[in-house]
């Protein structure tokens, strides 16, 4: 009896999920269109960028030229870094070891945050060079064995080195509850949902490690054991990252040594899609900067690459990336000061990356190409490198202000800027919202196909295939009445339309008026185009991340691009000789509710909007970090130009609902 009612229920939704198959509008494979329609467009993107880089190797001149322009575009995409707060550095406790002292050294980056880090002190007397190495995604952090060990073997051979802890990883999670546990499963969940808050105030987790290495690197240089002239940065996986950002930024650093990092940004986004959120900037794409340019932006410094034959790093991506490198360094007279050690073996700074990277540090910081042997090291548990009284900066400082916090503070200082805003005349802010949403006015030219009729439920649909060159062709289910069409409804759904066709209460409503038209529309990245949710990582709460995060990337966020496929199906409406009089109404369920509200502000021609289950501020995803399903919903630095009510009262013409 059991097999035979649990065959029931499947052949139930077996049937249930064909019976909604028959609203599909387009007839091809169409969960990749999104994606495929992203990937294009960084593509071109980064063609250009190839244009403008093949013309920079022409001379050494114009090659200068290229490098002081992607040091200017990598300022650029960083935004502004927050105000600097005295260090107030504290050393909580030494640990004596062969040849060298660990101590244990927390520091203050802005004001009531603090940074822990381990620094290695070699014995003797004078002043040594020294080396930040950054840390990878590892819980522990700078107690990784691995990275202890690099500290350790640079720390004999005559470097001071600063390991620091990166935000979300070992003393410095930022999510926590009242005792300190961790609310989310891991560093790069963290991290990627403090990017998704940090982008709307206009920075992102990759720029608070960049300030955090940097204030770090102002305590380094303040110590008397340093040469302040004679800096190296290393750092693995996403320290590595951090090491490739930080040599573009920060001009103080004299060698660079990331692993198991440098690839190709193009390829990756393009095939394995976008990574964890401290290794992504908004705009980046659109800046037509790859990951080598950052790199770049620090010739002629010598450069070491290291990299694992097997890495899950492209390895492909790795040899273009430092076939760029190469190509600059030799257009600058200076091919020796940049190399690739490369092992067979995959991800992490193993033992002969270490030793590579320590002989690389002495030829150029102590005029030494000496081999390096690294002898038998031994590493300390995490416990006894912590630097906090509580192992946790949130528990040790009752005033410990959390990046989640301040992105909360930004907002508030934002609130002049957004009443400014708002003083602008209504074109203004349509035109400026317009450019933030990268809207393309001059796209205006629109063609349809009908491709058939549906009878559902309650009604008769046409099906139609609305499309815009160069855009992802959308689908739409149009139900006309048998009256003369006094008004149009809109319907759009996080769900897909094919969910709302037969829903009774929303169509004998309409038939019952009988002057009302229906157009049910999927609009891209939803319904039939939604991305497959294998592609996106639960651990990244978003299953439309590796798009959302794609479209960030080149500049054009979803919310951007949705509110765009609205105004095409306005057009769709204006061009039809049945619906082209009729009033318009916006329905929208779920996150598509803030492209209605947008799509609302920007055209006169939709009279009201009813909303159900949208966010009702941006201040909630600020407040609440571990909220599903909001990447779509971002413009970088949109809070400091207006927030969701705003737009609301600015809609005086327009009737908005929300349920």
């Amino acid at each position: 009896m059991f097999k035979q009612a649990a065959f029931f229920f499947l052949f139930l939704g077996y049937f249930s999920a064909n019976a909604q198959k028959q609203y599909n509008v387009l007839d091809w494979k169409t969960d990749v269109s999104l994606n495929t329609y992203l990937v294009q467009q960084m593509h071109e993107q980064y063609g250009q960028r190839r244009t403008n880089f093949n013309a920079a190797l022409k001379s050494k001149k114009q090659t200068l030229a290229y490098i002081k322009t992607v040091r200017q575009k990598a300022n650029e995409v960083f935004g502004k870094l927050p105000k600097k707060a005295a260090l107030n550095p504290q050393i909580t406790g030494i640990v004596e070891q062969d040849g060298y002292r660990i101590e244990k050294v927390i520091y203050q980056s802005f004001e009531n945050h603090h940074v822990t880090a381990n620094l290695y002190v070699p014995n003797g007397s004078g002043k040594f060079p020294a080396v930040l190495l950054f840390c990878g995604h590892e819980d522990v952090s700078k107690a990784t064995e691995s990275y202890q060990k690099t500290a350790i073997l640079l720390a004999k051979n005559g470097f001071v080195v600063f390991v620091i802890d990166p935000i979300s990883q070992s003393e410095r999670v930022q999510l926590t509850n009242e005792n300190g546990k961790s609310l989310t499963r891991g560093s790069t969940t963290e991290h990627t949902l403090l990017n998704l808050s940090s982008n709307l105030v206009g920075t992102s987790v990759a720029a608070y490690e960049l300030f955090d290495n940097q204030c770090g690197l102002d305590y380094l240089v303040t110590r008397k054991e340093v040469d302040a002239n004679k800096i190296g940065v290393t750092g693995n996986s996403g320290g590595g990252m951090q090491t490739i950002y930080f040599a573009a930024i920060d001009d103080r650093v004299k060698v660079v040594v990331p692993c198991s990092y440098l690839a190709s940004r193009e390829n990756t986004l393009a095939t394995t899609g976008a990574a964890d959120g401290c290794a992504q900037i908004p705009n980046e794409g659109a800046h037509l900067l790859e990951m080598s340019d950052y790199l770049i932006a620090a010739a002629p410094k010598p450069t070491l690459v290291l990299a694992g034959r097997y890495d899950f790093i492209d390895y492909n991506g790795t040899q273009q990336s430092f076939d760029d490198l190469k190509r600059v360094y030799t257009s600058l007279g200076e091919p020796e000061k940049v190399s690739l050690f490369t092992y067979d073996d995959g991800h992490g700074i193993s033992k002969p990356k270490r030793e590579n990277a320590v002989q690389w540090f002495r030829k150029w910081l102590y005029n030494d190409d000496s081999a390096i042997v690294e002898p038998d090291l031994k590493v300390l548990t995490d416990g006894e490198l912590f630097a906090t009284e509580k192992s946790k900066v949130n528990l040790s400082f009752p005033n410990e202000i959390t990046v989640q916090q301040h992105n909360r503070k930004l907002s508030q200082e934002y609130l002049k800027n957004r009443e400014d805003f708002g003083g602008l005349t209504i074109e203004a802010k349509q035109q400026h919202i317009r450019n933030l949403l990268n809207i393309d006015v001059s796209n205006q030219n629109i063609s349809s196909e009908n491709v058939g009729e549906v009878k559902g439920k309650f009604a008769l649909f046409q099906k139609v295939i609305i499309r815009k060159q160069n855009e992802i062709p959308l689908p739409v289910l149009v139900y006309y009445p048998q009256k003369e069409v006094r008004k149009v409804v809109i319907w759009i759904s996080d769900g897909g339309k094919n969910k709302l066709v037969d829903s009774a209460a929303l169509m004998r409503e309409y038939i019952d008026q009988q002057d009302v038209a229906v157009v049910f529309a999927d609009l891209r990245g939803t319904g039939e185009t939604a991305d497959k949710p294998e592609l996106n990582d639960p651990k990244y709460f978003s299953k439309d991340y590796r798009n959302a995060m794609l479209a960030l990337h080149i500049g054009k966020p979803l919310l951007g691009q949705r509110t765009q496929d609205i105004q095409t199906i306005l057009q769709f409406i204006a061009a039809d000789q049945k619906m082209k009089q009729a009033s318009i109404e916006v329905n929208a369920k779920g996150n598509l509710g803030l492209v209605a509200l947008h799509a609302a502000f920007l055209d006169h021609k939709i009279s009201s909007v009813n909303l159900d289950d949208c966010i009702g501020s941006y201040k909630e995803i600020l407040e609440q970090p571990l909220a599903k399903d909001r990447y779509g919903l971002v413009l970088h630095g949109q809070l400091a130009h207006y927030d969701i009510p705003d737009l609301i009262r600015w809609m005086t013409k327009t009737k908005v609902q929300i349920n």
